[in-house]
């Protein structure tokens, strides 16, 4: 192993311990993730010889990926039982509160997010015209059920009222590990590009430390606090581009994704 792998190796396995108390709180020993990662790993070398426009036989992604190659075999075979990659599903109910924190048309004279009548018969400016808004395809019942049972939202006398400051479906845990995957695997991919000299992307963190649990804790407050106004201003952004991208711009065109983040943790020295 050279000098550069072995630093490699010591930096993602400090990446990969809250991911191995992830896996093992969850019930997936070593044994089965290791089995698993096989999958990654040969798509990983698939993907790197592809971009050396080289060869990808089984010898060569043997090599590559240090996967056995009867493994590469039966992972390449399509009839050894492997489903075919699964694009993500659609998030409509994130894309609904993301609207609904963003457009004027349903915030408040503060700008934050105001109880919305049920059907346009009430008032304009409802949740059944923000629902219609992003998509036609489901009923706004059905969305507005989805919402009530994610814990998102509360329907009271004064409507329907949005009660998380953002879609974090703490009820549903499929739909947390989802966004889990969703974020952190696009904050690795960043990271990653960047360390290779690929991209110059935004990756960056405020750090301190030798301080209180109290100071800490104010220091999370004040980061929330930021994170809602860098909020409204890349949602207003990508809003804005998504719309006249729309309208613009051919489907061929519309070819890319973006993701903006931000996280804080913290926890007590050793």
């Amino acid at each position: 192993m050279t000098a550069k792998a072995a630093i490699v190796l010591d930096h993602v396995l400090r990446v990969m311990r809250p991911l191995a108390r992830l896996l093992i709180r969850s019930g997936v020993p070593y044994q089965a993730f290791a089995t698993a990662l096989k999958h990654v790993f040969v798509d990983a070398a698939r993907a790197e010889l592809a971009n050396r426009s080289m060869a990808q036989t089984d010898s060569a992604v043997t090599l590559l990926s240090g996967v056995h190659r009867r493994d590469v075999r039966n992972l390449s075979r399509p009839a050894s039982g492997r489903k075919a990659a699964e694009v993500p599903p659609r998030s409509l109910p994130g894309e609904v509160i993301a609207r609904w924190m963003n457009d004027s048309a349903y915030l408040d004279n503060d700008h934050a997010p105001r109880p919305l009548a049920r059907s346009s018969d009430s008032a304009p400016g409802s949740f059944d015209e923000l629902v219609a808004g992003v998509s036609r395809d489901v009923r706004p019942r059905a969305v507005l059920d989805e919402l009530l049972r994610l814990g998102v939202v509360r329907e009271d006398d004064d409507g329907i009222r949005l009660i998380a400051t953002g879609f974090a479906p703490r009820q549903d845990f499929e739909q947390m590990s989802r966004l889990f995957a969703d974020n952190l695997g696009d904050h690795a991919a960043s990271a990653v590009a960047n360390l290779q000299g690929e991209r110059n992307f935004l990756e960056q963190s405020v750090f301190v430390d030798e301080i209180t649990e109290a100071s800490a804790g104010r220091l999370q407050k004040v980061s929330v606090q930021a994170w809602k106004q860098a909020f409204k201003i890349v949602m207003d952004e990508a809003q804005a581009r998504f719309d006249e991208d729309a309208a613009n711009a051919g489907t061929g065109e519309r070819r890319h994704r973006a993701r903006f983040g931000v996280y804080f943790y913290t926890e007590r020295e050793d």
